[in-house]
């Protein structure tokens, strides 16, 4: 079984964060993802160490997102922490090789997602810190289920999610070579959820106010890697099915800043229907995976508009509390009357805290930055490709020669970034730079690059040799459903930020606190959110990147442009949340209004008419 991929990724030892991205890595050490052990009885009392909390997917959610973060920020106190779960994990493994904190006698009723989830974690945890306990534990808990599967076949998560776990098998089987593995594969697959037949008869375009495991979000969002990773087996293209299923999601349940809703299940294209924070960090891993196999630069691409305007719209700029759903127009965060406006979530799913609505997303938004973090550079047979546009260093050998590659750039908030390669002795390879489809023009070293490529430099490096890359971004308003528009600059959505009066909430729920700094928030508006675009004129003003690279108060870009105020109103039944599209278009007045970067806002107005 052949590996098939284009690139290869690297690990925690060979990357390196810089500039923004370390602070932005730091900020979420500081919060929730570093505390979560400490403060979150599902994590500090786990099953998973011999405690009586939740024993499935939330530690090991945790794990693949805390474990990459402790080693990129090469923190030894986070280090020591993820060894100390890694160790009770491993350390409560059976003889047989189940690994899961389950009795015996409930394991036919035990979903075996956790065990996939678990075993992607530990090799992350492996590629890491080289723990040689790692690659025979993750074998004797793949042979357990290849058993196990004998007898007891998927259902429920582990039927939807059958393909996260050839990630370890993978792994393994990159290791040992041996067949058996290749047979789990198969076993999987033919057991797990078929997204090939489901799309080929998709019969889900309209959104409904019923929960499934074919419409849930997330599920989804995972599955767009399926075929790519099952590609490796079956011998298929790795592409082809991943861009059918993200076109036909993108055109009926597609949002104005690229990604898809879904609360919790898919919910058409509505901008006050919302999208689930776990469906942002795993349609950003999907999209980094499938750039890996694939090589095809636009899922860097989507990767990126991910990571740079829905993900820090999610989560507040300090990193305590997120949201479960976030909405592009966004003129409130509390608790909605029931039934609340989310077809299949619950009322309070769009406040700021702890555990809004379900916990998944408090241990699985985790793995967001991190993830996109690793994917700043990838092995391109004995070169390097740059791929995702983070400061960053990598530091690897290249035909036994040491060879160090750094990044410093403000890249999303501007369109400079500047190389450095160093290499300890001459060597030959190529350089490949992913030029963003988002830039309007590009070039390197003052030669034209084509945007939405990959430019290769191939050369005999010697020494320490300087790149520069610019590119350039338009301003542009793209149209969005119900006559209306979004504003987009290069990899940034900007929106108008609507000032908030918080109320901070402290109590005790299920036996878990919420206290300052990670209670829940209810936000409300105190300035004004109907408008309407009234100009094509867009001023840019471009400032520094601060320790807050998404600061609210200080955004690192903002464009001001002449706006309408008109008459937009809210639900009759829903006080708190704006009509999907504005009762009137007659302008009322005319100001300058000041828009930020969608990452860089909790209250919001995004998709507004044009109003000349």
């Amino acid at each position: 079984m052949k590996n098939n991929s284009v690139y290869r990724h690297f690990t925690a030892k060979e990357i390196r964060p810089s500039g923004w991205l370390k602070r932005q890595l730091a900020v979420q050490a500081r919060g929730l993802s570093g505390n979560l052990d400490r403060v979150w009885p599902d994590i500090r009392d786990s099953a998973w160490i011999g405690g009586d909390r939740e024993g499935w997917e939330r530690v090991p959610y945790w794990l693949d997102g805390f474990i990459p973060l402790a080693y990129l920020l090469d923190d030894e106190d986070l280090k020591s922490r993820a060894r100390k779960y890694v160790d009770a994990i491993l350390s409560r493994q059976k003889p047989d090789g189940w690994i899961c904190p389950c009795p015996d006698a409930e394991r036919r009723s035990y979903d075996v997602w956790a065990v996939f989830l678990v075993c992607k974690a530990l090799t992350v945890y492996e590629e890491c810190s080289g723990d040689e306990r790692i690659e025979g534990a993750v074998s004797e808990a793949l042979r357990n289920l290849k058993e196990h599967l004998r007898g007891s076949t998927l259902f429920n998560w582990g039927q939807s999610r059958w393909f996260e776990c050839l990630i370890p098998i993978f792994w393994l089987y990159d290791r040992t070579g041996e067949e058996w593995l290749v047979d789990l594969a198969v076993t999987l697959s033919t057991q797990g959820l078929d997204y090939k037949r489901l799309f080929a008869c998709w019969r889900d375009r309209e959104p409904r106010r019923e929960w499934s495991f074919q419409t849930h979000i997330v599920n989804l969002m995972m599955a767009l890697k399926s075929e790519a990773l099952f590609s490796r087996v079956s011998g298929e293209d790795p592409d082809a099915f991943a861009q059918e299923m993200y076109g036909a999601l993108a055109e009926y349940h597609g949002s104005a800043v690229g990604h898809i809703t879904g609360d919790e299940c898919l919910s058409g294209k509505s901008p006050v229907q919302g999208a689930e924070l776990c469906s942002i960090a795993e349609a950003m891993y999907s999209c980094e995976i499938l750039f890996e196999v694939t090589g095809n630069p636009v899922w860097a691409d989507r990767a990126e508009l991910l990571g740079f305007n829905s993900l820090p719209a999610s989560v507040s700029e300090d990193m305590w509390t997120h949201q479960y759903l976030q909405l592009v127009n966004q003129i409130a965060c509390c608790r909605q009357k029931e039934p609340p406006v989310y077809l299949t979530d619950g009322p309070e799913s769009d406040v700021f805290g702890l555990e809004p609505n379900f916990g998944c997303c408090t241990a699985n938004f985790n793995q967001a930055w991190p993830k996109l973090a690793l994917s700043a550079y990838f092995r391109s047979g004995s070169g390097v490709v740059s791929s995702v546009l983070l400061p960053s260093a990598l530091s690897c050998e290249i035909g036994g020669v040491p060879v160090r590659i750094e990044l410093d750039t403000e890249y999303p908030f501007r369109g400079e970034l500047n190389y450095t390669v160093r290499t300890e002795a001459p060597v030959d390879f190529a350089f490949g730079i992913r030029v963003p489809s988002f830039a309007s023009s590009a070039s390197v070293d003052g030669k034209a690059a084509r945007p939405g490529s990959v430019f290769q430099i191939r050369r005999t490096w010697n020494g320490a040799a300087e790149i520069h890359v610019s590119l350039a971004f338009a301003a542009k308003l793209n149209p969005c459903p119900d006559h209306m528009v979004c504003l987009q600059r290069g990899p940034l959505f900007f929106a108008v930020p609507i000032r908030e009066r918080v109320v901070r909430r402290e109590y005790e729920k299920n036996g878990v606190k919420r206290k300052f700094p990670y209670c829940d928030y209810d936000l409300f508006p105190e300035s004004g959110w109907n408008y309407a675009f009234s100009s094509k004129d867009f001023a840019v003003r471009e400032n520094g990147v601060g320790v807050h690279p998404f600061s609210r108060a200080q955004p690192p870009v903002t464009i001001e442009t002449r706006m309408a105020r008109i008459d937009w109103g809210t639900m009759a039944e829903q006080p708190d949340v704006c009509l999907p599209a504005p009762r009137e278009r007659v302008p009322l007045s005319h100001e300058t209004v000041r828009l930020q970067p969608y990452g860089c806002t909790n209250l919001r107005m995004t998709v507004m008419p044009y109003v000349p």
